[in-house]
C-alpha cells in the first residue's frame, strides 16, 4: 500500500494511519512532499525521520524513476493523506509532475484503488469540479469530515474514527463505533 503526504493541513492523519497500519502488519510505502515535510514540523511533535520510519519503504517525491511511477509495479492501493488542492488539481488534469501525482495517475490508469483525503474548506467550484472528475473515474474522494454521532470527547477520537473509515475503504478491520451500535 502506498501512502503519500502532501502539503495540506492534517498531516497527523497520515502519521496515525501509518502507525495503525504498522500495528496491523500492513506493508507500506511512503512519499512525502517537501511542503508536507514542513507541515509535519509545524503541526506535530514528530520529526520527518520518525515519520519515514513508520513505513517499510520510502521514496523521494521527485524520483520519477521509483517503482510506483510504473504501472508494472504492483500496488493494490494508494492513499494521499492529506491531499492538497494543488495535488488534487494535478491528478485531475493528468499533470504528473512528481512521484505523488505520477503514482496517482498510474493508479487511475491501472484501475486500482486511489483514495484522496482532501483538505480544504470551503470547497470552491474548481475544487468540486476536480473532485467530480476524479470520482467519475472511480477515485474515492474522502474529506475527513467529523462524525458527531460517536459523541467524541477529544480530537483523538475524531482522528481514530476517520482512520477507521479509511480502513473500511481498504477492507481492513477497525474497531470504530458504528451507526446502530452506539
Amino acid at each position: 500500500m502506498l501512502i503519500a503526504v502532501t502539503g495540506a493541513s492534517g498531516v497527523y492523519l497520515a502519521i496515525r494511519l501509518l502507525e495503525i497500519l504498522k500495528e496491523k502488519d500492513v506493508k507500506t510505502e511512503l512519499i512525502i512532499s517537501k511542503n508536507a515535510e514542513k507541515i509535519v514540523s509545524i503541526e506535530t511533535d514528530y520529526n520527518i525521520s520518525e515519520v519515514r520510519k513508520l513505513a517499510d519503504k520510502n521514496y523521494e517525491v521527485n524520483d520519477l524513476l521509483a517503482p510506483p511511477a510504473s504501472g508494472s509495479y504492483k500496488l493494490d492501493s494508494m492513499i494521499i493523506i492529506p491531499c492538497s488542492m494543488k495535488s488534487l488539481s494535478a491528478i485531475a488534469n493528468g499533470y504528473a509532475n512528481n512521484l505523488i501525482t505520477r503514482a496517482a495517475d498510474v493508479m487511475i490508469k491501472e484501475k486500482r484503488k486511489l483514495i484522496l483525503v482532501v483538505r480544504e474548506t470551503p470547497f470552491s467550484a474548481i475544487h468540486l469540479e476536480n473532485m467530480l472528475k476524479l470520482a467519475k473515474l472511480g477515485v474515492v474522494i474522502f474529506p475527513p469530515i467529523p462524525s458527531y454521532y460517536i459523541k467524541p470527547k477529544n480530537i483523538e477520537e475524531l482522528i481514530e474514527f476517520t482512520i477507521g473509515r479509511i480502513l473500511d475503504q481498504l477492507g481492513i478491520e477497525s474497531n470504530i463505533k458504528r451507526w446502530g451500535n452506539i
